[in-house]
C-alpha cells in the first residue's frame, strides 16, 4: 500500500467515461470516503477527490484506489494505493482498518493506458508479446491457447466473446499450434483472418481478444465476488456506481443489484442503466458500449 498526499498532474491519456453521469450518481461531499476500485488513469479517482475535499478547512475526505496492474498503482496520486484485485476488497479493507464506505466505483473497461502503452497484448492492433493478463500472477494467453484443448477454447471463444465463429477460429488456433506457437498479438491475428476475413466495420478479431481477455483474467467471477460483498463493503446511505462493457457483466450488475433491492437492503438510483450521450461518443468513442448502473444501501449487514 502507497500512502499519497493529493493527487499530481498524471501522464495518462485515459479518458474517463460516464464521468459526470458517475459523479451525480455517487453525489461524493467534502468528508466522505470512497473507493475507486478500478484506477486505470485516475481520471474518476481526480474528479473524486475533489468533490470530497473540502475548499477550506472540515473534514478531509478518504479515497482509497484499487489496481490490479502494478504500473497504474504506480501512477496513481490518491491517499491510498493499493496493488489489488477487487474481488478482496473486503480483505483489503479489514488489512488496512478500513470502515465501510460512503462511495464506491467500479469502471469495468479496458483503459486507454492498458490498451496503447502497457504492451501486454490487449490490442490486437499492435503487435506485442501475446500477455493480456493486468497481473504477472495470471497465466498469459500465449501459454492458455496451449493448455485449452479445441473444445474448450471454442467454448471460451463463444461464452465470453459471443463469437459466432468460434468453432473455426479455435479449429484455425489449434492447427497453427501444431506447426508453430503463437506468442504474439499479430500472429494471432492472422490467425483469426485466415477464417474471418475482415469485412465491415468490427475488426475480425475483436470478439476473440475479448473473451480471452476475460477468460485469462477470470473477470466475471472477480465481479461477482465483490457484487456479493457489497453488504461488507457499504455504509449505511452508501452508494455503489458500476460501469460495464460486455453484456455478460452488465447481466450480473443488473441481478445482484435486484437481490439486495429486493432483500430492502438497497435502492435503484436508476432503474435503467444509463449510457453515453452522443457527444461523449464522439470525443470517446469507446464510452458507446458503456453502461452505468448505481445503487444505494439502506442498512447493510455490520
Amino acid at each position: 500500500m502507497r500512502s499519497r498526499n493529493g493527487l499530481a498532474n498524471s501522464v495518462s491519456s485515459h479518458i474517463p467515461v460516464l464521468l459526470k453521469e458517475a459523479l451525480a450518481a455517487l453525489d461524493p461531499k467534502p468528508g466522505e470516503s470512497f473507493i475507486d476500485a478500478t484506477y486505470g488513469g485516475g481520471g474518476h479517482s481526480r474528479a473524486i477527490l475533489e468533490k470530497i475535499t473540502p475548499p477550506t478547512g472540515g473534514k478531509k475526505g478518504k479515497l482509497l484506489a484499487l489496481d490490479w496492474n502494478e504500473t497504474a498503482a504506480i501512477r496513481c496520486r490518491t491517499d491510498y494505493c493499493v496493488v489489488e484485485n477487487f474481488a478482496n476488497l473486503p480483505e483489503v479493507m479489514r488489512k488496512f482498518n478500513i470502515k465501510p464506505v460512503d462511495g464506491l466505483l467500479l469502471d469495468l473497461g479496458v483503459s486507454t493506458d492498458e490498451l496503447e502503452h502497457s504492451r501486454r497484448g490487449f490490442s490486437f492492433q499492435r503487435d506485442e508479446s501475446l500477455l493480456m493478463t493486468y497481473n504477472d500472477q495470471k497465466l498469459p494467453v500465449r501459454d492458455l491457447l496451449k493448455q485449452l484443448n479445441e473444445k474448450e477454447l471454442a467454448d471460451t471463444i463463444w461464452r465470453y466473446g459471443e463469437e459466432r465463429n468460434s468453432r473455426k477460429i479455435a479449429k484455425a488456433i489449434k492447427l497453427r499450434l501444431r506447426k508453430s506457437a503463437i506468442r504474439t498479438t499479430k500472429e494471432l491475428v492472422e490467425t483469426i483472418e485466415l477464417v474471418l476475413p475482415r469485412k465491415g466495420k468490427l475488426h475480425p478479431a475483436t470478439k476473440t481478444f475479448m473473451a480471452l481477455r476475460i477468460y485469462a483474467n477470470d473477470e466475471l467471477t472477480n465481479l461477482e465476488e465483490v457484487l456479493k460483498n457489497l453488504d461488507k463493503i457499504m455504509a449505511p446511505a452508501g452508494r455503489t456506481a458500476v460501469i460495464s462493457f460486455h453484456s455478460l457483466e452488465d447481466r450480473l450488475v443488473k441481478n445482484y443489484f435486484k437481490r439486495w433491492a429486493a432483500a430492502g437492503q438497497a435502492e435503484l438510483i436508476n432503474k435503467k442503466p444509463i449510457t453515453a450521450g452522443a457527444e461523449e461518443i464522439l470525443k470517446n468513442p469507446r464510452s458507446r458500449s458503456a453502461k452505468l448502473r448505481t445503487i444505494r444501501f439502506l442498512n447493510p449487514k455490520p
